[in-house]
This record gives C-alpha cells, sequence and structure tokens, in this order.
C-alpha cells in the first residue's frame, strides 16, 4: 500500500478522512502487534503510518478553522 499525496487527501471529504484515519490506525495497531511478536516483515511501514494520519488530521484541522 502506498502513501497518499497532499493533493489526494485534500480531496476526500472530511468523512472520508475520518474512514481513512480509522482504518490506518487499525493496521498501525497490527503493525505493532507483528514488531512485538517479532513477525513484522516492513517496520518502515509504523513511521510511513503515523505521518499519513497526522497529515490527514492537520487537513481536517485546517476545514474546522476555515468554517469560523
Amino acid at each position: 500500500m502506498r502513501l497518499m499525496t497532499n493533493k489526494e487527501i485534500r480531496e476526500l471529504t472530511t468523512e472520508e478522512l475520518m474512514k481513512k484515519i480509522d482504518e490506518n490506525k487499525e493496521e498501525l495497531f497490527n503493525l505493532r502487534f507483528s514488531q512485538a511478536t517479532g513477525s513484522l516483515e516492513k517496520p518502515s511501514r509504523i513511521p510511513e503510518l503515523r505521518k499519513e494520519v497526522a497529515r490527514m488530521k492537520t487537513i481536517i484541522r485546517e476545514r474546522e478553522l476555515k468554517k469560523d
């Protein structure tokens, strides 16, 4: 699975972003569990997902501030 660009993230609706955040958090949980059991194949995926979630949350926050 590849990372989304900022342009792709901005094209999504807020509801779609929230759904993506939930999916990424679930994947993060599973990756951390695999890491703890020693069966994680791609450890670099954890920081990638964390950054993607942060970018999505930032864009959601920008939208909230723009409404006010």
